[in-house]
């Protein structure tokens, strides 16, 4: 796997490309501006590109607008997002057309470079990843409309561990229940939801999460 990292900070920056060196992932280049990102993504063509949110000169949102570039010109390049705080609106925004191939991670999810791999991998493959904790705000605070508020706290859990990319198996290892049950949570909450079940159902949540949010 071939990646480019882009972030303002060089300790970060280097520290990530030699922890992936470790782990058989090829740092192809880094950048500290949105600018050369899409440069050495134009050169290098990675598997996934990880962008920090917020870049020079403002370090407001260019390396959202960089990533969404990214995704314009490239489409092929998985993106993975590392931000410091949850920013329910990046996570929209993101997923408004496609979850295929996206990522946003809060950058102490780092700290376990087992699981940061795995969702590195995961993106590269064109599949999604969320963040728990992004996934709790865009799971929280919804009106009286919003058919999220119709899940129980069960079906709740469960569409939070299927963001986060996990198998009907994976989630029921993590709630200790069986993957039939699972299933019959998955198949409760796309009704709910007003959606056919379908055999990409990951995708598919990430999807009205997003519709919902916007």
């Amino acid at each position: 796997m071939r990646v480019v990292i882009a972030d303002d900070s060089l300790l970060i920056r280097d520290g990530l490309a030699s922890l992936l060196r470790e782990a058989a992932v090829e740092v192809v280049a880094q950048s500290d501006s949105a600018d050369d990102l899409l440069r050495k993504v134009g050169s290098h063509r990675p598997d996934v590109a990880i962008i920090d949110i917020r870049m020079p000169p403002t370090h407001t949102d260019e390396g959202l607008r960089a990533a969404e570039e990214v995704r314009r010109r490239y489409p092929e390049v998985g993106i993975l997002i590392l931000s410091q705080h949850v920013e329910v609106g990046v996570a929209t925004r993101l997923l408004a057309e496609s979850a295929d191939g996206i990522g946003y991670l809060l950058k102490d999810r780092v700290t376990n470079f087992e699981d940061f791999t795995a969702a590195l991998r995961r993106v590269a493959r064109g599949g999604s990843v969320l963040d728990p904790k992004v996934v709790s705000q865009l799971l929280s605070g919804g009106d009286a409309d919003d058919p999220l508020t119709e899940l129980t706290a069960r079906e709740r859990e469960v569409i939070a561990l299927i963001a986060e990319g996990r198998s009907n198996k994976g989630i029921g290892e993590r709630l200790f229940i069986t993957e039939r049950a699972v299933q019959k949570h998955v198949t409760s909450i796309f009704l709910k939801l007003g959606l056919a079940p379908s055999d990409d159902d990951h995708r598919r949540i990430l999807a009205v999460l997003a519709y919902v949010r916007s």
